[in-house]
């Protein structure tokens, strides 16, 4: 490190030190609590201390886990929480705890009770409850009212949980606030008790200070304990002068020792996606004046995270007093290498998070980095290989043939990469150009300075076939050259048009457009979406029974909302069948899947989503040549071993086939695929 650098740093907001009571944290970036659904039978094993070994590696100064971590048997685990109600977790938080400081970082559990947020159909099958017997719409649980015998026990629970987490050696926790139990006590909304319970600000912070005086009398003073809460809920919920009430109020009575604000409801998909855990449609940090607010009005440090993902943003946010702690949770999932980065000078090296939410729907795996989730098998670092240096030839220059080609370059292979077009980026080129999604662009941006950096050989307008691969003279072909839109074996399908068509600015929008989704994914929605805002009359018509049926919690709503306020006439459970002209107009014969009845559909233009059939003729030319026929052996590629077949001495050349090449899949499984033949090399 030079020392400009150094000096850089030691001017830096974000490498500050910060002291909370006996704990000194060494910089101000930290990963907040999240539900990473890697729990080994509600415990935190070595999969999931893995993944936060690699954050802690990665040079942060306290990574929270246990997103959610149940006090109580009659708190589910509906998505994969950690269990810290019983001491079978307290040898797992020893190891875990040893592992994290180790690396020089922190280390804290959040621990709560879900209330009405549970399941009463899951784990031990107890109703859940609530202040009062209000449903909530998410969970879809009708919970029964609290009584004084529960409230006693679970506050009991509350410290016996704290005290697992104190032996456990770890160096503090938080309670989750946010729509759980003790923030249903704190929302007029949810609670409508008459009692001491209920109405005043101080009735309904009660639950909260008998919780907390439990947990304190178990733990003592030598460990932090803080509270996780959204500072304000719409819709009849929390508002922000009672939240900044409840919040000082616990100040007072020395209950907590920090404060991490979240903000908005949870009780909904689209709370979730827009307010509480915001992805791409939302702007970067869109809470911090609200925090702001709230850190005026108190002395004890504010943790914050919601859509925190670039290193100027966390700065700002210290640097102006706005934080004590910025939480960049996803941007770390994108990248746990983050603050290592930016100590050495290379921020514009750190993996982008842009929202996808991706990490929210296949727990905990970013979109473009197929190592988060993986660490016991897939590294986050990618080392350069023993062995010999070869020659990989990649033909396709969309995201899985960049990434193979990142990942070979790093292991120290020499590389050439061929793509078809005049640009990298395949089909995300179009994914980017359509509605909310324009971010996807930063897969490919990354990857692109990447190869740049690493000095790959890039041949442009490429169309390569079998005898041009080869007169590279490679040891490695690794095909990634992606599919085609298909339409299937539909009669009229030369009436069709595809998505690609419509989002490359190819074909003429037509005033009136039928779009068919045979796949549930982002490729038909997105184009409905921009035909509709670009003036054309949109029908979207699916097989699913609902909108968007292979995508996530925070993408479902989205869609639909976007469909809602672009009026897109929208219709289900509908196989297409067949299409027609006549005269100046298409009729599309569609089938309803759950009736038989069949319905015909008069539109001016047909859109038809049915995912790609690969496009792989140079793989089949060069499949009998190549010494493994173009075999990739399952078990050595899911445990991340080199493939059985080595590279001929006497000469020759393996053959790999990844992404859509393949067969139609999402991007994230593209980029895995490149990931693991390359990581082998």
């Amino acid at each position: 490190m030079t020392d400009a650098n150094d000096q850089k740093l030691e001017n830096d907001p974000l490498f500050q030190p910060l002291r909370i009571k006996h704990l000194t944290l060494k910089n101000r970036i930290m990963s907040t609590s999240h539900a990473s659904g890697m729990d080994d039978d509600g415990m935190p094993a070595e999969r999931y201390q893995r993944y936060h070994e690699e954050k802690a590696k990665g040079g942060l100064a306290l990574t929270m886990f246990g997103g959610s971590s149940n006090v109580a048997p009659d708190s589910p685990s509906v998505f994969n929480q950690l269990r810290v109600d019983n001491d079978r977790v307290i040898p797992h938080l020893q190891s875990f705890s040893e592992r994290i400081h180790a690396q020089g970082a922190a280390l804290m559990c959040q621990i709560t009770h879900l209330g009405r947020r549970g399941d009463a159909t899951a784990d031990n099958w107890l109703p859940t409850l609530a202040p009062s017997s209000v449903r909530e719409t998410l969970h879809r649980s009708i919970p029964r009212e609290i009584d004084e015998y529960d409230i006693k026990r679970i506050v009991k629970a509350f410290g016996e949980a704290a005290r697992r987490c104190y032996e456990g050696g770890i160096d503090g926790l938080e309670t989750h606030a946010g729509a759980h139990l003790i923030g249903q006590f704190f929302s007029p909304d949810v609670n409508r008790r008459t009692d001491k319970y209920g109405g005043s600000v101080e009735n309904r912070a009660r639950f909260a200070l008998m919780v907390h005086e439990a947990i304190r009398n178990n733990v003592g003073d030598n460990f932090l304990v803080g509270m996780r809460m959204s500072v304000y809920e719409d819709r009849g919920g929390l508002s922000a002068e009672d939240a900044l009430a409840i919040v000082q109020l616990m100040e007072r009575e020395g209950a907590i020792d920090f404060f991490n604000c979240v903000a908005g409801r949870m009780d909904t998909e689209l709370n979730l996606a827009e307010k509480n855990m915001p992805g791409m449609t939302q702007p970067l940090a869109p809470f911090l004046p609200l925090v702001a607010e709230v850190k005026r009005e108190i002395s004890i440090p504010v943790f914050h995270a919601a859509r925190i993902t670039d290193v100027a943003t966390a700065r700002y946010a210290i640097r102006e007093g706005i934080l004590d702690m910025v939480a960049m949770t996803r941007a770390h999932i994108a990248d746990p290498q983050l603050v290592n980065k930016i100590r050495r000078g290379e921020e514009h090296r750190i993996r982008p998070c842009f929202g996808a939410s991706h990490c929210m729907h296949k727990k905990p795996s970013c979109i473009h980095n197929p190592a988060s989730g993986r660490e016991t098998v897939l590294p986050q670092v990618v080392e350069p290989s023993n062995g010999d240096s070869r020659h990989v030839v990649v033909v396709g220059g969309g995201p899985a043939g960049m990434e193979a080609a990142r990942v070979a370059a790093e292991r120290g292979h020499r590389v050439t990469l061929l793509e078809a077009t005049p640009q990298l980026g395949g089909q995300l080129l179009l994914a980017s150009r359509a509605s909310w999604r324009r971010d996807m662009i930063s897969i490919v941006d990354w990857r692109a300075a990447e190869i740049e950096a690493l000095g790959i050989d890039v041949h442009y307008n490429s169309y390569a076939d079998g005898a041009d691969v080869l007169a590279f003279d490679p040891d490695v072909v690794i095909v990634a050259s992606g599919g085609l839109p298909n339409f299937g074996d539909m009669d009229g399908a030369e009436h069709c048009n595809s998505v690609w068509d419509m989002l490359s600015g190819d074909v003429k929008p037509a005033s009136r457009i039928l779009v068919y989704d045979g796949t549930g994914r982002h490729e038909a929605l997105s184009c409905a979406e921009q035909l509709a805002i670009d003036g054309a009359k949109v029908s979207f018509v699916t097989i699913d029974d609902r909108v968007a049926a292979d995508l996530g919690y925070a993408e479902r709503p989205t869609h639909r909302k976007k469909l809602y306020e672009l009026d897109v006439e929208v219709k289900l459970d509908l196989m297409l069948l067949a299409v027609r002209r006549e005269n100046d107009h298409l009729v599309a014969t569609l089938r309803n899947d759950l009736t038989d009845v069949v319905v015909e559909i008069e539109t001016d233009q047909l859109v038809v989503e049915r995912g790609t059939f690969p496009l792989d003729d140079v793989f089949q030319e060069l499949k009998e040549g190549a010494a493994n026929h173009g075999v990739t052996d399952i078990d050595a590629l899911i445990n991340a071993r080199p493939q059985p077949v080595a590279i001929p001495a006497e000469g020759g050349y393996l053959l790999y086939r990844i992404g859509d090449a393949v067969s139609s899949r999402s991007v994230h499984a593209a980029l895995l695929d490149a990931f693991r033949i390359s990581i082998t090399l």
